[in-house]
């Protein structure tokens, strides 16, 4: 049997994973399933599947096993078969010598396999999903402490190479009292009595010893390695999924800040991946050297444990200046940051203006006052260090001088000298590498206390919510006495706005700029939610609606493109992964694309550059609407969608959208008279408030009498 690669895309395995959900009425549509999802050509993959499980109440686990020896209490399970293909397994009959099979393609048929048959096509992995428990709110108060923690439960799930860590550093540590008693036993015995057979007894004993020293310090090493790397990629998946999911109303000001946040976690990373974690294990053991040093003769052990704790004080005392240092270093590169980032992003603007030095001083001032920080910092974490190495100096010193005066008096051999001077050396060790934790320590803790406040930001889909799946919209639109400020705002866009708009129809949207337009297209997209009364669409209150089955259901075309980097096939098909080539020139055609893609040698392989910044205002604008229109939806929301075109494309655009509008509900935010052909109907805001609402002939004749009045008079 061969087994799968874990990131390999299997055809159909989302739909498997559906099709347990309803057996196990945790009913979910594909979409809700995958989407945020990491995935290969547009299917998860048997990695990502435990995070698909968990959307739908779902626990699940990969197990290689024989197809007979499948736990039949288990089932339904996913099957892993050849060709990149899954199916759903629901029950086994070894007397019989077949099994049950759903396949993806068929939902609601079993069909059954010859054993023999599926033997061959079975790859030998199997993964069970099973329900998981659902806590109400009266369990709320009990519940809460069993959430994990979004770092720490991570950390936790790696419990058991920890716990081989720590065997391995007690077993290194234990080895370390090897050597010095070689070394004691050989000039008291040895040497004494030119005892040779005793010298190959014991430093055989010594190599066999310092061999599995050898081989626990690799794996330890190994261990922490490990811990590490499975820790980071899950925790960076979960922050990426947590950043990309975060609510619009709770977006940072400052994306140069933000982002300068979640590049901390550099930080913990670097944390977690040294040996520092080994030296905190390794400092207790400072007392099985200092007792071993105290044994061979007492007084020896008074210059280690001086030495330990003025090193433990010092270090201790150097912490709030650290900490204080560092917080501010995170604070200030955060600005600078995001002054770099705002000023790449609108360089354009800054070329126009000359202000360039205004930015350049900003940032040297920003550079030199971290160089400043950066400086003091080294210079207190030095001053730990290298005080540790200093007093591990002293230490030595000290202890040699009192064991000279000992083996003058007879309390102590020289072997015991030179074992108490090894053992010092072994003592202080833990000590110094503790010390020199300091400064790693707040930097990593300073990051995890930003990353923090990150991950405590609200998000979109929680995961503690369940969606009553829609996965298709009519279309129907609501707004009941909806009140709406941006966030940070106390200024009210819309103000106790109501109204009704049909299936299918038409309208257009007019009105000054800030009047509200463009934010009742947003809060229809479900970016932001309303501040007081409530929309609803098809007669469902807009936040019982998953944001992915909503958004799927809409076209949307916003006032300002944006475009990513990459082929214009690749931005024409982000909200519809799984369209043909035939639909998505189907599509150009309609809008008008097809312009560009026909008449450059690239045609859909052409390169749009960051932001599409390789085309024209024009050009963007009919990528957005060809993009809006992928899949099929029977919603659309078209904010100025000719606003950047000429009179010629206008037209072209206009023409294609009558027949594309057809059947489906249509709002249009617009200053050009032109569109006002493809509406039935106007609404006219005015300081977020409706000062016109009606057929679209009455309105332009209501104002073009001068009847329609401002909200504020």
């Amino acid at each position: 049997m061969s087994s799968t690669n874990g990131t390999q895309p299997l055809r159909s395995l989302a739909e498997c994973l559906r099709v347990i959900s309803r057996i196990h009425d945790r009913e979910v549509s594909t979409q809700s399933l995958i989407a945020g999802l990491p995935l290969a050509n547009g299917d998860i993959t048997p990695l990502v599947l435990p995070r698909a499980a968990r959307r739908c109440g779902l626990t699940s686990n990969i197990a290689s096993q024989d197809l007979c020896n499948i736990n039949q209490d288990l089932l339904p399970a996913i099957l892993i078969l050849q060709d990149n293909k899954a199916a759903v397994i629901h029950s086994i009959d070894l007397d019989a010598g077949h099994a049950s099979l759903i396949y993806p393609e068929l939902p609601g048929t079993t069909t059954k396999v010859p054993l023999a048959e599926l033997e061959g096509r079975f790859t030998g992995e199997v993964i069970y999903c099973r329900p998981d428990f659902r806590y109400d709110l009266r369990s709320e108060s009990h519940t809460r402490s069993k959430d994990k923690h979004w770092f720490w439960g991570v950390v936790a799930e790696n419990s058991s190479l920890y716990r081989d860590i720590l065997i391995a550093a007690v077993l290194i540590n234990l080895f370390a009292v090897a050597s010095p008693l070689f070394i004691m036993n050989v000039y008291d015995r040895v040497v004494p009595n030119h005892a040779t057979h005793t010298l190959w007894v014991l430093a055989s004993g010594l190599f066999i010893v310092l061999v599995a020293d050898l081989v626990l310090r690799l794996m330890r090493g190994w261990f922490v390695d490990l811990a590490a790397s499975r820790t980071d990629i899950k925790l960076s998946g979960s922050i990426m999924s947590h950043v990309l999911g975060i609510k619009l109303s709770q977006r940072p000001e400052s994306v140069g800040s933000f982002a300068s946040n979640l590049q901390s976690y550099d930080a913990i990373r670097s944390f977690l991946s040294s040996l520092v974690i080994v030296a905190l294990v390794d400092l207790p053991f400072v007392l099985l050297f200092a007792t071993i040093i105290a044994i061979i003769h007492p007084p020896l052990v008074i210059p280690v444990i001086v030495g330990a704790l003025l090193v433990l004080i010092y270090a201790l005392s150097a912490q709030s200046k650290l900490h204080s240092l560092t917080e501010t270093t995170q604070k200030v590169s955060a600005q600078r940051n995001a002054t770099l980032v705002e000023s790449l992003n609108n360089i354009e603007t800054v070329k126009s203006f000359s202000v360039e030095g205004k930015i350049q001083a900003s940032h040297e001032r920003a550079t030199l006052f971290l160089a400043g920080m950066a400086t003091k910092t080294r210079l207190i974490s030095n001053s730990v260090t290298s005080g540790a190495l200093w007093t591990q100096h002293m230490v030595a010193l000290a202890l040699v001088i009192i064991g000279v005066y000992a083996v003058i008096a007879g309390d102590l051999s020289q072997g015991g000298l030179i074992a108490a001077y090894l053992l010092s050396s072994r003592a202080m060790s833990p000590v110094s590498q503790a010390a020199g934790l300091v400064a790693s320590y707040h930097q990593a803790r300073t990051a995890l206390d930003a990353m923090e406040g990150v991950m405590a930001l609200e998000t979109e889909r929680p995961d503690n919510k369940h969606w009553v799946q829609r996965p298709t919209l009519k279309g129907s639109i609501e707004f009941r006495n909806v009140s709406f400020a941006y966030p940070g705002s106390e200024h009210q866009i819309l103000n106790s706005v109501s109204f009704k708009i049909k299936a299918g129809e038409h309208i257009a949207i007019l009105g000054k700029n800030g009047s509200g337009k463009s934010t009742i297209e947003k809060l229809l997209m479900g970016h932001y939610e309303p501040t007081h009364g409530s929309i609803l669409i098809d007669g469902i209150d807009i936040r019982q609606i998953d944001p992915v089955d909503l958004r799927r259901n809409i076209g949307y075309v916003p006032q300002q493109i944006e475009l990513f980097y990459g082929t214009l096939k690749e931005n024409l098909l982000l909200a519809a992964p799984h369209a043909n080539d035939e639909t998505m020139i189907r599509v150009a055609n309609l809008s008008g694309l097809n312009q560009l893609t026909d008449h450059h040698p690239d045609g859909f392989a052409l390169q749009v550059g960051e932001n599409g910044q390789r085309l024209s205002g024009g050009q963007r604008q009919s990528v957005a609407i060809t993009r809006a229109l992928m899949n099929n939806p029977p919603l659309l929301l078209l904010d100025e969608p000719t606003g950047a075109l000429d009179n010629t494309s206008e037209e072209t655009i206009k023409q294609a959208l009558k027949q594309i509008v057809a059947n489906k509900t249509l709002i249009v935010v617009t200053h050009r008279t032109a569109m006002l052909e493809l509406t039935e109907r106007i609404l006219i805001m005015d300081a977020g408030k409706i000062v016109a609402d009606g057929p679209k002939a009455d309105v332009i004749e209501a104002l073009r009498q001068g009847k329609i009045w401002s909200a504020s008079t």
